[in-house]
């Protein structure tokens, strides 16, 4: 049974995920976690003690995501078109992976790391993506020599490229669906 947590420390608690979500959103999830704490208004000590690693903090903030992420591949099992339900649920993914510059790299990272915070969360959309990208295989409408892991590395490729275009940002979508042509059975 966990302990409930004193009203000053839920303050605290609050107000750090507040200036991580924040922070993370104007510099990236490498934004200085000194700086969160102290626009917090806390100690370093303090968002440590609620947030032993950087990546705990961010599966925090991303934990309703991610989540979501799993949720919806589950609900998109039921779609009429099994490769649409995996473009769907990719483009879904590549916008969560681009909520904060350098979560793709964090990301990539958690999923060969079993001691991130975010290997769990990583893996539960993995498990919900290889039963979409299963789906649109059996209906000849994936190529057939295509894994999972293939459909995660483009979906978070676009993601990244999306997020680093030195020429103005192009639109995430349209790098989804070129990644998603390449894939269609011919």
């Amino acid at each position: 049974m966990t302990k409930a947590m004193r009203s000053d420390a839920r303050r605290n608690y609050e107000r750090l995920l507040d200036e991580a979500k924040r922070a993370f959103a104007e510099r990236g999830v490498d934004a200085s976690l000194e700086e969160i704490a102290r626009r917090a208004g806390v100690g370093i000590g303090t968002l440590y003690r609620h947030f032993p690693t950087r990546e705990a903090l961010l599966e925090t903030l991303l934990r309703n995501r991610f989540d979501a992420q799993t949720e919806a591949a589950e609900k998109l099992l039921a779609h009429a078109d099994p490769f649409e339900a995996l473009k769907i649920w990719s483009l879904g993914l590549a916008t969560t992976t681009t909520s904060y510059r350098g979560l793709v790299e964090s990301m990539a990272e958690a999923m060969s790391d079993p001691a991130s915070d975010l290997y769990r969360s990583c893996h539960a959309m993995q498990a919900a993506a290889k039963r979409l990208v299963e789906r649109a295989r059996q209906a000849g409408e994936l190529r057939q020599d295509v894994t999972v892991l293939e459909v995660l590395l483009l979906t978070n490729s676009a993601a990244w490229s999306s997020e680093r275009a030195p020429h103005g940002k192009p639109s995430l979508k349209r790098l989804v669906d070129l990644v998603f042509a390449g894939l269609r059975s011919r």
